[in-house]
């Protein structure tokens, strides 16, 4: 920062000029491709990357700024390519501004809030020519592209450092979820153990809550309607207290500790119940009311992950149907000795709860970090383009 400072104070007494992008910047709409052949140059559209192309449209440094869609979806591209009508390109002026200095300082300017139409986010050349860009003393263009190069530097030092971070906190999340899938598989197989294989429909029953309708349901409440689509999120609707009390107490409803299964979309997947009042969707998410004498809940939980669940095909939707669950076989341990059992259960689930807290702990910390991350290089970023505008430079000095 201070070298920025530095070069500003000795070459930019007067500051910066903040001048009009469209006296800069020639921004250019873009093609239909579908008449375009296969080859080796990007096809742009304001989603990315959509296909290669045998041609291009322009073959310099240049920011893409999406027309329809994601309008704050900027892309940076070096190489030739051709874009498409629903994203704009930039012919840059590169003896007064550096393309990738336009491009970080386009991110800065909230491109994504200016919809200027109403239905699917849209923007246009007029609003894009209007914005102003600070400019480094513009008199002395080679000290300009130098400061403006330092600022560059800066930026992608600190992209750089979040790209390898991200690598590197996803590569430890893979080898945990490897070695935990690794000794889950190997704890769970009892080669050279004395074990037997049960149906659950041998060790429990499943269970539903009673249907709730949805004239019963509000979109804000005090008790918690998980869904299909919810489950093991966060919850979009909603029953009254007592409609929760009158049907906990006459149907069937999770005790704390059971795991619940999603019996449709993704089939499967599993919650461990929290005893927290909430209430779960009739037939799509279900449990085993199992006796823990035979087998403890958190031994199940473990165990779900490697189920080869009998999922029913060929309906609207795929479905784990009460009988394909009932059918569905687990492994126990010794038993014949059902102290002998639970203890082994609960030495396995002692070790594969260690790994699971692991792998949990870096996957809900990596968004986390990232996060921070990516606020950090926010606020250098913002830092590095807030350059005195000429009305507040003009007030400073009165």
């Amino acid at each position: 920062m201070s070298r920025i400072d530095d070069l500003i104070a000795e070459h930019c007494p007067d500051g910066v000029e903040f001048k009009r992008l469209g006296d800069i910047v020639r921004i250019k709409n873009g093609k239909d491709h579908k008449s375009l052949g296969d080859g080796e140059f990007p096809v742009y559209g304001s989603g990315g990357i959509m296909r290669y192309a045998d041609t291009y449209a322009y073959n310099k440094p240049s920011v893409l700024i999406p027309r329809k869609g994601s309008l704050g979806n900027l892309f940076f591209v070096d190489v030739p390519f051709w874009t498409v009508d629903t994203i704009f390109y930039t012919e840059i002026d590169e003896s007064r501004v550096r393309p990738k200095y336009l491009y970080y300082f386009l991110t800065t300017v909230g491109l994504g809030e200016m919809n200027q139409a109403g239905g699917v986010p849209s923007q246009t050349q007029s609003v894009l020519n209007e914005l102003k860009i600070p400019i480094p003393c513009p008199d002395k263009p080679e000290k300009s592209l130098e400061i403006q190069a330092e600022i560059v530097r800066i930026l992608d030092s600190f992209t750089e450092l979040t790209a390898e971070l991200t690598a590197e906190l996803t590569a430890e999340l893979t080898a945990r979820k490897k070695q935990y899938n690794y000794y889950r598989d190997q704890l769970l197989s009892f080669e050279g153990h004395e074990a037997e294989w049960k149906t659950l429909g041998d060790i429990g029953e499943v269970r539903m809550c009673k249907r709730i309708l949805k004239s019963e349901t509000l979109p804000e409440g005090e008790v918690p309607f998980y869904k299909i689509g919810t489950f093991g999120k966060k919850a979009d609707a909603y029953i009254s207290k007592n409609v929760f009390e009158n049907y906990k107490n006459k149907y069937s409803y999770p005790r704390k500790g059971e795991v619940l299964i999603s019996a449709s979309g993704t089939i499967g997947r599993t919650v461990i119940y929290d005893g927290e009042p909430a209430y779960f969707q009739d037939s799509n998410i279900v449990w085993l009311e199992n006796d823990e004498s035979i087998v403890s809940n958190k031994y199940l939980w473990h165990f779900y992950k490697i189920a080869k669940w009998a999922v029913s095909e060929g309906g609207t939707i795929d479905r784990l149907y009460n009988d394909n669950i009932k059918k569905t076989k687990i492994i126990i341990p010794y038993p014949g000795d059902p102290k002998k059992s639970l203890d082994e259960q609960n030495r396995i689930v002692a070790i594969l709860d260690k790994f699971d807290a692991l792998t949990s702990s870096i996957t809900e910390g990596l968004p986390r970090e990232i996060e921070l991350r990516q606020q950090q290089y926010a606020y250098y970023r913002d830092l590095l383009f807030n350059f005195p505008k000429p009305e507040a430079a003009s007030a400073a000095s009165a």
